[in-house]
C-alpha cells in the first residue's frame, strides 16, 4: 500500500510529540510510505498526486484534521480509484469528523486504523450557491463541498465573529460564541427539503426517534445497506418523495452531513445521524426566547440531552434542501470551518461519496 502522509504544520512541542506517535506507528506497517510532515494544507496533496509515477497504485492520503475539511471542493481533485481512502489524523479544533468515524479524538487510534487498513464510508453534501447576495444578476454558480456541516444565522456569525480573534486559538470560538449569543439575532428566509416517505423505502430499517435512539457505530446496519452506486443521487421524482417549504424568521438553519460529536457536544447535533445513510440532518432553530435557546444549547452541551425536543426546533431528515434569504443583509454560511457567503443555494448529499482509513466508532 502506498499512503502519501501530510501533517498539518502545527507550533511547539505537541507537534513534535503527534508527528512522532503517528511517524512510529506507520514506519511499522512492511509497506512503501511517503512521509512529509512540513505540508500544511490541501494543494501538496494535489501536486504529489500529479507528479507520483505511481497514481494508479495510490491507495490513499493520510492527513491531519483542520479546522475545515471542504477541500474537495478543487474540480482538478479527482479520486484515482475506487480503493482510494483518506486517513484523518486529529490535529484540529473541535475533530468532529475523527471523534465520529473512530469514536476517540486519538493520533495514535487514527494511525492504527491506517495501518491496519479500515474503509469506512462518508457521505459528502454538494452546496451550490446561486446568489451571492440579493441584488445578484447572471452571476455563475459556485459548488464546494462539505464533509460534516453546513450552518447558517448563528453558525455563519459565530465563524465570521471568530475569524477577529484567531490569536486566541480555538477558544476564539468560544468567545464569538458567547458574544453572537448575546445578540439573539434572527433571520428571515425561506427552506424547501425534500420529504422522504422512510416506511415506503429501504430505509424502513431506521429506528424511532422516540423513545430510542440508535447511534452510528463500527458495522452499521444502515450504513452497510448498499447504495445503488457507489455515489448515489436522491430521486427527485420518486413518488415516495415530495418537496415542502417553510418560511419564517430563525437564529440558525444547520444541515448536518454526521452527528458532528466534539468535546462541546458529547453526542453531536443530532445523536442518531449516520456516517454513510444517504441523509442530511436538517435543522431548523425558529425564533423564541433568548432563555429558551440557552435551553436548548444546554441541551447539546449534556451527554444524552435531547436538543430537538423543543417547539421552536424543526429537525427533518432529507436528501436535499434549498435556501433562499429574504433579507437584504449579506448572508454567511459555516461551511465545516469556513466562510461562505450565499444568498440563495441548494445542498443535496452523495451516499457514500469517500472511503476513509477507519471502522466507525465503538461505543
Amino acid at each position: 500500500m502506498v499512503v502519501a502522509s501530510q501533517m498539518k504544520q502545527l507550533i511547539g512541542m505537541k507537534t513534535c510529540l503527534l508527528f512522532s506517535q503517528v511517524h512510529y506507528i506507520i514506519d511499522l506497517q512492511d509497506s512503501q510510505i511517503s512521509v512529509c510532515p512540513d505540508i500544511s494544507r490541501y494543494p501538496y496533496a494535489k501536486d504529489y498526486r500529479r507528479i507520483s509515477p505511481f497514481l494508479n497504485f495510490l491507495h490513499g492520503i493520510a492527513g491531519s484534521s483542520g479546522d475545515s475539511s471542504n477541500t474537495g471542493q478543487d474540480p482538478e481533485f479527482a479520486i484515482p480509484n475506487e480503493w482510494f481512502r483518506f486517513g484523518l489524523i486529529p490535529a484540529g479544533s473541535t475533530d468532529a469528523i475523527v471523534i465520529c468515524i473512530t469514536g476517540a479524538r486519538d493520533p495514535v487510534t487514527s494511525a492504527l486504523q491506517i495501518v491496519l487498513g479500515k474503509r469506512v464510508r462518508l457521505d459528502i453534501a454538494q452546496v451550490v450557491r446561486w446568489k451571492t447576495s440579493s441584488t445578484s444578476k447572471d452571476e455563475p454558480s459556485v459548488v464546494k463541498y462539505a464533509a460534516s456541516f453546513a450552518g447558517y444565522g448563528f453558525y455563519g456569525d459565530v465563524i465570521t465573529e471568530s475569524e477577529k480573534y484567531r490569536w486566541m486559538g480555538p477558544k476564539r470560538y468560544d468567545y464569538a460564541g458567547t458574544k453572537v449569543f448575546l445578540r439573539h439575532r434572527t433571520y428571515e428566509a425561506e427552506i424547501g427539503y425534500l420529504d422522504i416517505n422512510l416506511d415506503k423505502t429501504n430505509r424502513s430499517s431506521l429506528p424511532p426517534k422516540k423513545p430510542e435512539r440508535v447511534v452510528c457505530r463500527a458495522n452499521c446496519n444502515i450504513c452497510a445497506t448498499k447504495p445503488m452506486s457507489s455515489t448515489e443521487i436522491p430521486d427527485f421524482g420518486s413518488k415516495e418523495s415530495r418537496w415542502l417549504t417553510t418560511k419564517g424568521r430563525f437564529i440558525s438553519v444547520g444541515a448536518a452531513v454526521i452527528s458532528c460529536r466534539n468535546s462541546r457536544a458529547p453526542d453531536g447535533l443530532v445523536a442518531d445521524a449516520h456516517l454513510s445513510d444517504g441523509f442530511l440532518e436538517l435543522i431548523l432553530i425558529k425564533d423564541c426566547p433568548l432563555p429558551h435557546y440557552l435551553w436548548h444549547l444546554t441541551q447539546l452541551a449534556k451527554k444524552g440531552g435531547n436538543p430537538l425536543n423543543f417547539d421552536f426546533v424543526e429537525h427533518h431528515k432529507t436528501p436535499a434542501f434549498t435556501f433562499t434569504s429574504s433579507g437584504s443583509k449579506e448572508s454567511v454560511w459555516n461551511l465545516d470551518g469556513e466562510i461562505f457567503r450565499a444568498h440563495q443555494l441548494s445542498a443535496q448529499v452523495f451516499r457514500g461519496l469517500v472511503s476513509l482509513f477507519a471502522s466507525g466508532p465503538e461505543i
